[in-house]
Formats: C-alpha cells, sequence, structure tokens
C-alpha cells in the first residue's frame, strides 16, 4: 500500500486518508451520554464483510495485483469498523459515521473501474475544453479526444484527464460539505459541483495549454506548466467554487441566527 501510493498518482492520497479520518473521530466525538446507550452486536456484521472481502481477493485468480490490494484494504477497514463498533457501541459509530465512512477514500481504485474513471474524465475534458474551444474563437477541429489546430494536433490522453487533482478535489469538497453545511441537499450541491469542477478544470487547462503552444511558443505542451501546473488550474477551480459557497453559506448564518434568537431569553 505505501508502495503503491509513493509510485501511483492515483492513489497518493490513500496514506493522508487515515490520518484525516483520525482527527475527524477525534474532533468529533459525542458526549459520555450517548456511549452508555450503546450497543455492540452490529459489530458483527462488518466483521463478516471484512472476512467475506479477504476470502474473495484471496480466491480471486482473475485479479490483478491492484485488484487484490484493494480488496485487503477494504477488508482492514471494514475489519477495524467492526471494532470500532465493537469498543464504544453503535451509537458512537453512527456519531462518527462521516469518519469511519471517510476510511473508504483510502481503498486503492481497482483496475477496472479506474479505467472507466479515467476514460470518463478524458471524454468529460475533451467536451468542455470543445466548449471553451469555441469561446475562444480558434479554429479547431474535434475527432474524438482529438483537437486539431492549423499548426498541431494535442490528444486529451490519459495523462490529461486530471485523476490525481480530481481526487484531491473531491476529498476537500466532501470535507468543506461536511463542516460547513447542516441540510444534506446543500451538502450533495456541493459535492456534485465539486465533481462537474473536475470537469470544468482539466477544460480549462487543456484549452489553456494548447492555445499557448499554438499561438505563443509549442514548448507549452511539455514544459513546466504542463508538468507542474496542476496546483495553478486546482486554485482556479477552488476559485469557481467560492461563490456557491458562499451563497450556501448565507442561508446556513440565517438559519445559525434564526436558532440563538429563538433559545435566548425572551
Amino acid at each position: 500500500m505505501f508502495r503503491l501510493a509513493l509510485q501511483d498518482d492515483t492513489s497518493s492520497h490513500i496514506l493522508l486518508i487515515p490520518i484525516i479520518s483520525a482527527w475527524l473521530l477525534y474532533s468529533e466525538r459525542p458526549v459520555h451520554e450517548i456511549l452508555r446507550a450503546s450497543v455492540r452486536w452490529p459489530a458483527a456484521a462488518f466483521i463478516v464483510a471484512s472476512a467475506l472481502a479477504a476470502l474473495f481477493s484471496w480466491n480471486c485468480t482473475s485479479c490483478t495485483a491492484r485488484d487484490h490490494l484493494s480488496a485487503y484494504v477494504l477488508s482492514l477497514i471494514l475489519l477495524m469498523t467492526g471494532g470500532f463498533v465493537l469498543i464504544f457501541g453503535s451509537a458512537r459509530a453512527k456519531a462518527s459515521s462521516f469518519a469511519l465512512s471517510f476510511l473508504l477514500l483510502a481503498v486503492p481504485i481497482p483496475e477496472v473501474p479506474l479505467d472507466k474513471l479515467i476514460y470518463c474524465l478524458q471524454v468529460g475534458s475533451a467536451h468542455v475544453a470543445a466548449v471553451f474551444f469555441d469561446l475562444s474563437g480558434a479554429p479547431v477541429l474535434r475527432d474524438g479526444l482529438v483537437f486539431h489546430l492549423p499548426n498541431l494536433s494535442i490528444e486529451v490522453a490519459q495523462e490529461c484527464s486530471g485523476i490525481r487533482s480530481s481526487l484531491a478535489l473531491l476529498i476537500l469538497a466532501l470535507l468543506v460539505a461536511h463542516f460547513s453545511f447542516r441540510s444534506f441537499w446543500k451538502k450533495l450541491l456541493f459535492i456534485a459541483a465539486g465533481l462537474l469542477m473536475m470537469l470544468i478544470k482539466n477544460g480549462i487547462r487543456i484549452t489553456t495549454l494548447t492555445l499557448l503552444a499554438s499561438y505563443v511558443d509549442p514548448g507549452f505542451l511539455y514544459g513546466r506548466l504542463h508538468r507542474e501546473g496542476g496546483v495553478v488550474f486546482f486554485l482556479i477551480s477552488l476559485a469557481l467554487l467560492l461563490p456557491l459557497y458562499w451563497a450556501l453559506r448565507k442561508g446556513e448564518e440565517k438559519s445559525a441566527v434564526t436558532g440563538d434568537s429563538m433559545l435566548s431569553p425572551g
């Protein structure tokens, strides 16, 4: 798991997930009264599910090494969750459900779903890039994932899917939605906007690099902005999410003020 996280861009986040989950468990621990009313028998369901995941990986002959690792990590997380319920009870587990569910992001995405996710990001990014090319007025002919310009052609390859920064954006959107919004629909809306922003970010990056390479310097397709510019476009996507965040937060602040006024004397 450590080797995969250090060598594979699609899994570079998985070592950070347990640390974030541990912080969430510590910062959101409930009051002691909840613990005394807890039951512990639901732990058996997680332990059985953990055993089934491990047995599946053990007996799967067509699974790749990554698939085996995914099943074993899932088995470990289920076992840890079962142990959590067994020690602290189901009420504490329910109160900490977000932190425990967040651990699932530490499971490496299996081979086939990962390929499909990358392909979906490629296609979606190509659609968004086509819109930005049209807005730019540049003469571009699209052929699937390939864009033909007068002096160059570029393909939205797997490396252009932005899977690493997209996963980082999804993780950040989940955390912001959890801490910032009470309503489920607001959380869902913000996370959906984060998912959409993955494609918009990639489309902006593809369009920007292509136009710079076409009209300024072809080296932009191979330079630092292409190799290391993910942070720049990640920050752009965060800036684009800010208006929606503040709009949703205004409603939260109003409801908080209303609740405080209802609880105040008189």
